[in-house]
């Protein structure tokens, strides 16, 4: 992985979006005007607690029931599926995926998330599970609602969901979100803008009638490649997006 200061690149440019995009107005403040400093990795960021299995539950990927209301979250239900894998098409087994998003309405329970969409009692917005033998993740959601975010005037985000991979250790957690692709407000979006075309669209979900259920749920599938010239666009450390 290449980044230049002076041209404020990270990674790739081909996949990676810079860390100064001036749209994206946040980034005007995070991006990096100094040379990084390269600090050595310690043995507890080279290294991650161990997963057992048995904390992680079938009951976490379902973001529809795990408020512990006993009620359902309100909304479409969708299915989230795909596989992680490495720059040779290789599955990432055992990989921990952490999800977060808006309700249906718009509306993270944050206590900085003031603007007037509905909160639901029976949706955290969050979710987790690990990957199977074959590098396969599943969630059971509702499709989150876009909502204002102040980036400029009369801004709003596209529907997404923030995911987090983690594999054998801190250091190899990566952060990027997912699209859907019938969103009006993608074109307008300085944040999956800032992504450079070809990789762009490896941000956006597909359509899958074959994981759709019938009377419960539509299914979406978006897979996640971890390194190389096809590699998903994760975030940089330093940014945490909206």
């Amino acid at each position: 992985m290449i980044t230049t200061i002076g041209e404020i690149v990270r990674g790739d440019a081909a996949v990676f979006p810079p860390y100064l995009y001036e749209a994206y107005r946040s980034t005007l403040r995070r991006a990096p005007r100094l040379p990084l400093v390269e600090v050595p990795l310690t043995a507890s960021e080279l290294s991650r607690p161990r997963l057992d299995v048995s904390h992680v539950t079938a009951e976490d990927a379902d973001l529809t029931r795990n408020a512990g209301t006993g009620g359902e979250a309100l909304g479409q239900r969708i299915i989230v599926t795909g596989r992680v894998t490495d720059e040779n098409g290789l599955p990432a087994p055992g990989a921990l995926l952490e999800v977060w998003q808006a309700n249906a309405a718009g509306r993270y329970i944050h206590k900085r998330d003031d603007w007037p969409g509905p909160l639901d009692p029976n949706f955290l917005g969050i979710g987790r599970c690990l990957t199977n033998a074959a590098g396969e993740y599943r969630f059971l959601t509702v499709r989150p609602g876009a909502y204002p975010w102040g980036n400029h005037e009369n801004a709003w985000r596209p529907a997404h969901i923030h995911f987090s991979v983690l594999a054998s250790s801190w250091s190899q957690r990566l952060v990027t979100q997912m699209y859907f692709p019938d969103d009006p407000l993608l074109g307008l979006d300085p944040i999956f803008n800032a992504v450079p075309d070809g990789a762009r669209s490896r941000l956006v979900a597909a359509y899958a009638h074959g994981v759709t259920e019938p009377h419960w749920a539509l299914g979406w599938r978006w897979d996640i490649v971890l390194a190389g010239p096809g590699a998903t666009a994760f975030e940089a450390r330093e940014q945490s997006a909206a």
